[in-house]
């Protein structure tokens, strides 16, 4: 990998969930990081130092998150159902990454997948707490839309975001109504 490849730049960035804190490689968007204030910014900035080896740069007005930031303001407007950006799957491996990318490839916008099913598609189909984890570690959320994912008997499941943050995601594409006030 070659130092640009490497290089981490981030920012943080208002959304309809509050601030959300991106991080991306020359490979593309590696990081997605909910409730980016101060405390949790400089955690996730601490672990992608030592995640990814190299010291993450604040850049605002950064060429590789231009992409990551339109598209994540289109998609919290309504007017983006698919993420079409280059990922940086250098944070998850494993069982975790191959969940992670179906998820990303198979569960479009507006639908849900319970955990057992989505282990099932992976070909291990008693791996429900399995993906409950690779949930849990998803790097890249709302972009991988690790919120589409709820329990089998029609739960939501939990959330690294939180289950109000799930809740407003399913209800913005349409999965669950929009909150009365």
């Amino acid at each position: 990998m070659n130092s640009d490849e490497q290089s981490v730049e981030w920012s943080v960035v208002p959304s309809g969930i509050g601030p959300l804190l991106l991080a991306a490689t020359g490979t593309g968007l590696v990081s997605v990081v909910f409730h980016a204030r101060p405390p949790v910014r400089e955690k996730a900035l601490g672990q992608l130092r030592t995640r990814l080896g190299a010291e993450p740069v604040q850049a605002p007005g950064s060429a590789r998150l231009a992409e990551p930031i339109r598209q994540l303001a289109a998609y919290f407007t309504g007017g983006l159902k698919e993420f079409t950006l280059p990922l940086d799957w250098s944070l998850t491996s494993g069982f975790h990454r191959e969940v992670l990318r179906e998820l990303a490839s198979g569960v479009p916008y507006g639908t849900v997948v319970g955990y057992g099913d989505l282990a099932a598609r992976v070909g291990q189909p008693g791996a429900a707490q399995a993906v409950g984890a690779a949930m849990g570690s998803n790097p890249l959320p709302v972009v991988v839309p690790c919120h589409r994912v709820v329990e089998s008997d029609g739960g939501l499941g939990g959330f690294g975001g939180g289950l109000e943050t799930k809740r407003q995601l399913l209800a913005l594409e349409g999965v669950l109504p929009q909150p009365l006030f």
